[in-house]
């Protein structure tokens, strides 16, 4: 994976998110991925089971906006920050760790996040609230 790939897929990850359109979703996955919702517990298991759960666990579209930076690209490794602005008013500052098979798709997504306050621009740089 190189960096362009890798926002290309994040992209993708955005649209899967705005829509919850269950095929977007499958597409960024292979049939095998892991989806760890922070680095300790169970993650959701298989491209349907991912599907499956964040369904269950979906963001109403318009609700929310994402940013990212990718910090590293390193083989089939890359890493992600982002920040996400929710309108409930919540802000929550974000690292993803995704591993890519050859085709481009996810076979591990790990994500941490980390509630902050409205406008923290330590976290946030730029300052914005988004």
């Amino acid at each position: 994976m190189d960096e362009p790939a890798v926002a290309s897929w994040v992209e993708r990850y955005q649209r899967a998110w705005e829509t919850n359109d269950p095929d977007a979703i499958g597409e960024l996955f292979a049939e095998n991925a892991r989806y760890f919702q922070g680095p300790d517990g169970e993650p959701w298991r298989d491209r349907a089971g991912i599907i499956a759960n964040w369904l269950e666990n979906r963001d109403e579209p318009g609700t929310w906006s994402f940013r990212y930076q990718i910090l590293a690209v390193a083989g089939d490794l890359a890493f992600v920050r982002g920040w996400t602005h929710y309108d409930d008013p919540s802000d929550f500052s974000n690292l993803w760790v995704i591993r890519f098979d050859a085709d481009g798709q996810c076979v591990e997504f790990t994500e941490w996040w980390v509630e902050r306050e409205q406008g923290d621009t330590a976290t946030n740089p730029g300052g914005s609230d988004e």
